[in-house]
């Protein structure tokens, strides 16, 4: 299950709470890749009353599920927040109570809809448990072992680089930043995400 869609817009279907599956229409998107890449900037301030619509969001996540992954595995989910008040909520879960917001966090709250990339390892487990993956004796693969750096946050973070390089194509202003580490547990809980993700950018 890839995109979890919590968004006036953006309906959920699909197994688990709120999670849904990635859409791929089929449409070829169309992206100026060279003209995107030299334009993207990272806005830090947002007209709040102006809307992402719903078409511009799951264009976004379907773009984003086009990120290539290690053995194809897709590793990764997408928290789409869109409605004033989930979004209100998500950064009331993220800021220490009673701290007043700095410049930068007063900007980034003026963001109409965020969009939470999380990975999954076990997908990548679950991949590389399969024929064509395993080892020759058909034990399992110890994919900490195997590879120099954990590929399923590797894949995700390439996904949340078309998401952004998406948002330009479209027009709109967009900036990558973390989830607090203290705080990622406040946010699986406030939004429904399983505790086998991990929040890589927001």
């Amino acid at each position: 299950m890839t995109p979890t869609e919590r968004s006036e817009d953006v309906t959920p279907t699909g197994p688990g709470e709120g999670m849904t599956p990635t859409g791929r229409s089929g449409e070829t998107a169309r992206v100026h890749v060279p003209d995107a890449v030299r334009a993207r900037r990272a806005q830090r301030s947002f007209d709040p009353a102006a809307p992402v619509p719903r078409a511009v969001l799951r264009d976004l996540v379907d773009l984003a599920s086009r990120a290539p992954s290690a053995g194809a595995s897709q590793g990764w989910d997408f928290l789409v927040l869109s409605r004033s008040h989930d979004v209100a909520r998500y950064w009331e879960v993220t800021t220490e109570a009673g701290r007043a917001p700095d410049r930068w966090l007063r900007g980034l709250r003026t963001a109409p809809a965020l969009v939470v990339a999380w990975s999954r390892e076990e997908a990548y487990r679950e991949r590389y448990a399969l024929v064509d993956k395993a080892s020759g004796d058909h034990a399992p693969v110890d994919l900490a072992a195997r590879w120099p750096v954990p590929y399923w946050h590797v894949d995700t973070g390439m996904a949340v680089a078309l998401l952004l390089l998406g948002a330009e194509d479209a027009g709109l202003g967009a900036c990558p930043f973390g989830v607090p580490t203290a705080r990622v547990d406040a946010v699986r809980a406030a939004f429904g995400v399983p505790p086998d993700r991990t929040p890589v950018m927001a």
